[in-house]
């Protein structure tokens, strides 16, 4: 299984020198199978990237999953340039993540005045399905969703191929269970034994009493809950948009230091846009 992190950002694109390193995209997971089956996850400004990549490729036939329908996770939509080309085939799958079907989603980020082209106009050939509470196979991936604690619902993925899992848990509040989420020991049996667990780390344990129940999760409980699930690797993500790289590097010395004290042989890393993680 390979994945590229094509935005990590939360909330907001941003730009500028104090974001090099970790980059000012929002969230854009790609993740390919053995045999080069491709899931997309989320379509935040990250996507157009990998739009530009994918038709230098000739790649045209994909899947798309969404966390939730949130606006850092859809707006770039509109800018993945292979939805213009009629020799695209897109496969997206559909959740319980939100009232409108996921067609509707998509189709809002190009709803008039806000974009010139309407969703109906563009030309590629858009498939809609269901993925249901148990899971289901998507090309060579096995993929395992649970409902996130997030405002307005999300899900999040487990994704397993040949014995190696990636857990994916952006905008997932440990500390205060939303409708529809789960308590915290759901969350750890989800992410159990993963060679790879990225989760929402948006706060700090400073700033989190001020912003409880906004949906996102300190780094001090993302660590939590990976030292209990004892996964190999932690990836944090939906950096806030305030946080420089150098707020970052500090998070993360801090994370693996803890990690250490703890006795554990944990992994802690700040996902880096453009990153390549093979399992």
């Amino acid at each position: 299984m390979n994945i590229k992190f094509w935005g990590a950002r939360g909330s907001i694109p941003v730009s500028g020198k104090n974001y090099n390193k970790y980059g000012g995209c929002t969230t854009c997971v790609e993740v390919r199978s053995k045999k080069d089956d491709l899931i997309i996850v989320d379509a935040g400004s990250g996507i157009r990237l990998l739009g530009k990549e994918l038709l230098k490729n000739s790649s045209n036939r994909f899947n798309m999953l969404f966390t939730h329908s949130h606006w850092d996770h859809v707006l770039g939509f509109p800018f993945f340039a292979p939805i213009y080309s009629k020799k695209t085939h897109i496969n997206i799958m559909g959740c319980s993540f939100s009232s409108d079907p996921v067609r509707e989603i998509i189709a809002k980020t190009m709803q008039p005045p806000g974009f010139p082209v309407k969703f109906e106009e563009i030309e590629a050939r858009f498939d809609f399905g269901s993925i249901c509470a148990g899971g289901c196979d998507i090309g060579g991936l096995q993929v395992l969703p649970i409902q996130l604690s997030h405002p307005n619902n999300g899900l999040g993925y487990k994704f397993g191929e040949g014995g190696k899992t990636f857990a994916f848990l952006t905008d997932n509040e440990l500390g205060f269970i939303h409708p529809g989420g789960r308590k915290p020991e759901d969350y750890v049996a989800f992410s159990r034994g993963a060679d790879l667990l990225v989760h929402d780390a948006d706060y700090t344990p400073e700033e989190y009493p001020r912003r409880r129940t906004w949906g996102h999760s300190t780094w001090e409980q993302a660590l939590d809950l990976a030292l209990k699930a004892e996964v190999r690797a932690l990836g944090l993500f939906h950096h806030n948009q305030d946080r420089t790289d150098r707020d970052v590097e500090r998070i993360v010395a801090e994370c693996s230091r803890r990690a250490r004290r703890a006795g554990s042989r944990l992994r802690c890393f700040a996902v880096r846009e453009g990153q390549q993680v093979k399992l």
